[in-house]
């Protein structure tokens, strides 16, 4: 639970929640590819028991919320003001060939000129003489979210009992996660007087990943 900015009004704080995710979509699939069908049956012990399993997820980006990082009021909560917006910004998720998806506001050192953080006001509180901004909570989301998760399975039986059923299976499993490699942006530094504000210097999740095993099963 976020801290609201006005602890006496908590009205302005409502909006998406932190793990909120809009829009998701999970593809499992599992398919047995039949190779020893295309195969001569000496052959068939090594094209046999072949299986291509896979997990593809895609989601839209996280929401997060924009912080101006200076005490506004003298009375609000610490770390929780939020600035004024002064402009709709042309977000990096918006997948422009010429922008740079780290660079999440467009801007770079100037990403700041989208927001106005209200001191200095006249009739203004505390130290700063300033009011609470008008900005939203969680009014931004960051990237989306890409995998695809493969898995490729040979299942080979070892011996037969007398009814006829084998006594074990050896499986063979190569599992490629992230198997094409795509760089998921993390959330950008929202922190308006703090560092690197609007740049995005951490990734989500994992690169390609590949793995091997062996497994009896009896």
């Amino acid at each position: 639970m976020l801290s609201p900015q006005n602890p006496f009004d908590t009205h302005p704080e409502k909006g998406p929640s932190t793990f909120d995710v809009a829009h998701a979509f999970t593809l499992s699939a599992a398919q047995d590819l039949h190779l020893q069908n295309l195969t001569p049956p000496r052959t068939r012990i090594l094209t046999a028991g072949w299986e291509l399993l896979s997990i593809s997820t895609i989601s839209s980006g996280s929401p997060f919320t924009v912080y101006s990082g200076i005490q506004q009021t003298g009375y609000g909560t610490m770390g929780a003001d939020r600035p004024d917006p002064l402009t709709k910004p042309e977000l990096s998720t918006a997948h422009s060939v010429t922008r740079r998806r780290e660079d999440y506001f467009g801007r770079g050192p100037n990403n700041a000129s989208f927001f106005s953080i209200p001191i200095g006001l006249p009739g203004g509180s505390g130290p700063n003489s300033g009011r609470f901004g008008t900005l939203g909570r969680n009014t931004f989301r960051g990237p989306a979210y890409y995998d695809f998760d493969y898995a490729l399975i040979k299942t080979t039986p070892i011996g037969h009992r007398a009814s006829g059923l084998e006594r074990a299976d050896l499986q063979f499993r190569s599992e490629f996660f992230n198997l094409f490699n795509i760089v998921n942006m993390g959330l950008p530094a929202n922190t308006i007087k703090g560092s690197g504000f609007g740049v995005i210097s951490k990734t989500a999740g994992t690169s390609r990943q590949i793995q091997f095993s062996l497994k009896l099963i009896y």
